[in-house]
């Protein structure tokens, strides 16, 4: 039994070390964010975009560029952190069915990569959260750091998932761009006037862009909606369990049988 959480923690480690070893993720991070929320502080029009914000049932008309802004981090953190995971997770693929065969705990691998995507995407959603704040008051902005954070464990899971069932870091890496860019323009009201049409409740980003546009500009807290990213995280994760088992068998053992 005490070996278990020395396993555990070892595995936290060796994930967490991944990740600070990911230098392009890194640069993504500290100038990434803040550059593209900037250039949409500049570019984007200040005029009033008027929409219905499902969550709540109430019709907003607010700052255009302010409203951007927040679609915005809520695209640059499910971009980067869905890009960590999947490379965390495709790199050490290998390695970790070696570890597998060797005896490893498959789960002490899984939930250490998901240990330290938590803490990645606490620190992510955050920082984001602290560049929105330098330009503009949030009403809510401990809720908008949720919502970004909802968002960014979403993609983490898609990433995961994405990293267990592709062979290619360039397919890997052409999904998550085009899934999260996809995602976040049917979000944005602005780029998408039906956006609160049926249907799009369905795709990952809508709880937290919900959230996090609900965090900006009303005092209104959409529970139901703050746990969709959650249940997104759950159902990729449970799929990559399940690819993750298949990659790591011991083909040998079927081959004896």
């Amino acid at each position: 039994m005490s070996g278990a959480p020395s396993r555990l923690s070892a595995a936290v480690g060796f994930a967490l070390l991944e990740h600070v070893r990911n230098r392009f993720a890194l640069v993504l991070v500290l100038f990434y964010i803040p550059l593209w929320l900037t250039l949409e502080h500049w570019f984007v029009t200040s005029d009033p975009a008027a929409f219905l914000l499902r969550a709540t049932g109430q019709r907003l008309t607010v700052n255009g560029g302010r409203l951007t802004m927040v679609s915005g981090a809520v695209n640059t953190v499910t971009l980067i952190v869905g890009f960590m995971m999947f490379m965390t997770t495709f790199k050490s693929l290998d390695f970790d069915r070696r570890l597998v065969l060797a005896g490893y705990p498959r789960l002490h691998l899984l939930v250490a990569k998901v240990a330290a995507m938590t803490l990645a995407a606490v620190l992510i959603a955050g920082y984001a959260t602290a560049v929105v704040c330098f330009y503009w008051d949030p009403v809510r902005p401990a809720l908008l750091a949720v919502g970004l954070f909802a968002a960014a464990v979403a993609y983490g899971g898609i990433g995961i998932l994405l990293g267990s069932f592709l062979r290619s870091e360039l397919a890997g890496m052409f999904v998550i761009i085009m899934v999260s860019l996809l995602d976040t323009m049917l979000q944005n009201p602005i780029s998408n006037p039906a956006a609160s049409k049926d249907g799009v409740y369905l795709l990952p980003e809508y709880g937290p862009t919900q959230v996090s546009v609900a965090a900006g500009f009303t005092r209104s807290v959409p529970y139901a909606q703050l746990l969709l990213g959650p249940v997104w995280f759950a159902g990729a994760w449970l799929l990559a369990m399940a690819a993750f088992r298949l990659r790591t068998r011991d083909h040998r053992r079927l081959v004896a049988a």
